[in-house]
């Protein structure tokens, strides 16, 4: 191969991953939206990730990168997480938006937060109560 062969090779590739680049940021997007879906649900379950990096047979490090979409997530992994997770596979891309931004806003945490706080609650009436209470403060009576 001639010097200028190799060096048209090397522009060629240089090109190829700069076309790409654009590519990428909707595969990020959506690589974002899956590891909150993730995070959301293991929440949910009140999983810390410590146990869900064990029922899916990674390392925390692991299970944390899916879950801030560092790391892409494999089909059989993804399948193994939703099995963990109770969950069918395609709960990971309900609400995926084509734009737009895919981080959990503070409130949405709170709200995560809450539904897990709720579920931990065995006494019933104790549920009960609190479900009433929050009925109360979402329609509170015109003064």
């Amino acid at each position: 191969m001639t010097v200028h062969a190799n060096v048209r090779k090397h522009v060629q590739v240089a090109q190829d991953v700069e076309n790409n680049a654009d590519e990428e940021v909707p595969v990020r997007i959506v690589d974002k939206h899956v590891g909150n879906k993730i995070r959301e649900r293991r929440v949910l379950l009140g999983y810390t990730q410590q146990q869900m990096a064990n029922l899916i047979g990674v390392t925390y490090q692991q299970a944390h990168k899916y879950e801030r979409g560092i790391n892409r997530i494999s089909a059989g992994r993804l399948y193994s997480i939703a099995s963990a997770l109770n969950v069918p596979i395609n709960y990971f891309f309900e609400g995926l938006e084509p734009t737009g931004t895919t981080e959990t806003s503070t409130r949405q945490r709170m709200c995560l937060e809450m539904a897990r706080n709720f579920s931990l609650i065995e006494n019933e009436r104790y549920q009960d109560a609190l479900s009433h209470l929050a009925r109360a403060l979402r329609n509170p009576v015109a003064e």
